[in-house]
């Protein structure tokens, strides 16, 4: 299934649910200080989830979203990115864990098709409430439900210890098995293992509290449902891939890279030379988006980012022969 049908399935499927369908914000976060680029889908909702309601209390998006900090993954992992679209629902003190636990499996089993038994839960350690809605509700073998601490379970990731200061909650998170074949290949293996073998799909935040400074967690006027769902990740699930390069959303780009890059048709290409590709590919949307959004590079903060993208993909494009003006053109 291509990812565009996909986008469009997802927003259908929760405008049915009487979602507002908003459009994509900027990466450049308006009256947002703490983030340089539009890190999150929930990011142009913080007033809403701070209790500032609108003429609506339940929304979705697809998203585009720029994020650095997994900068030293991309091309290493299947699923880390500099630029990816997040497709999310929002409850703004409407519906809350139930609601947003049975549409996202409902979406996942029902309207994708996704089999049941192929999907794992995470959830946070001390969320009896959310570890009961998907045993006796949705009917998840407890074996397949999974205890996870602050770090994996707590959105933002230890937001009670280290902050950012703002909105955060606990969270549960849909797991895709891609089979016993791949990974570490341990009898044992389960969501927790990084080897590769689970891909994490959607999260589900339940947004309840505000962090302040020091630590405090003051409850929330209302409780909030914040999902994110990558949907570059969901895409490699649904065209039955290991890796989130080798979808349609980046098929194009690794293609044409790999031909300048070699001459040779992709398959020919193996190990540093395709991490290479896979890692120009991924910044040559990120550098895309964020110029359509305003963002020209520079020496300074948003601009320097792009910049730097710029320049480790034409460093690594030099270290393969290729010194021609290869962005100027592909980008034209």
């Amino acid at each position: 299934m291509q990812a565009d049908i996909l986008r469009k399935k997802f927003l259908e499927f929760f405008k049915s649910k009487k979602h507002r369908i908003i459009e994509s914000d900027s990466l450049v976060p308006k009256d947002d200080p703490t983030v340089l680029f539009t890190p999150a889908g929930m990011n142009q909702f913080k007033k809403e989830f701070l209790g500032v309601i609108k003429d609506f209390t339940r929304a979705a998006t697809a998203q585009r979203c720029l994020r650095t900090d997994d900068l030293d993954k991309v091309g290493k992992t299947c699923g880390h990115h500099t630029f990816f679209e997040m497709l999310g629902n929002f409850s703004f003190g409407d519906y809350f864990k139930k609601e947003a636990i049975q549409w996202a499996w409902e979406f996942l089993t029902e309207e994708l098709k996704i089999k049941p038994d192929r999907l794992w839960i995470s959830i946070y350690k001390d969320d009896s409430e959310t570890q009961q809605i998907w045993k006796d509700l949705i009917k998840v073998p407890a074996a397949k439900i999974i205890k996870l601490g602050d770090k994996e379970n707590f959105w933002p990731s230890e937001a009670k210890t280290k902050g950012p200061n703002g909105p955060c909650g606990p969270c549960s998170e849909i797991f895709f098995d891609q089979g016993k074949d791949i990974g570490c290949k341990r009898v044992d293996c389960a969501p927790v293992c990084d080897c590769g073998r689970f891909v994490e799909v959607w999260n589900l935040v339940f947004t309840q509290f505000n962090r302040k400074e020091g630590g405090i967690l003051e409850p929330l006027p209302k409780k909030n449902i914040d999902t994110g769902m990558g949907l570059e990740r969901l895409a490699a699930v649904m065209q039955g891939v290991y890796s989130n390069f080798e979808t349609d959303l980046f098929q194009p780009i690794v293609k044409e890279l790999a031909d300048v890059a070699e001459g040779k048709m992709l398959e020919k290409i193996r190990g540093d030379d395709l991490r290479l590709i896979y890692v120009i590919a991924d910044h040559i949307r990120a550098i895309t988006f964020a110029i359509y959004d305003g963002v020209l590079p520079s020496n300074e903060e948003r601009g320097y980012v792009v910049r730097k993208l710029i320049r480790n993909s034409m460093l690594n494009l030099m270290t393969r022969g290729i010194d021609e003006p290869f962005y100027t053109n592909w980008c034209r």
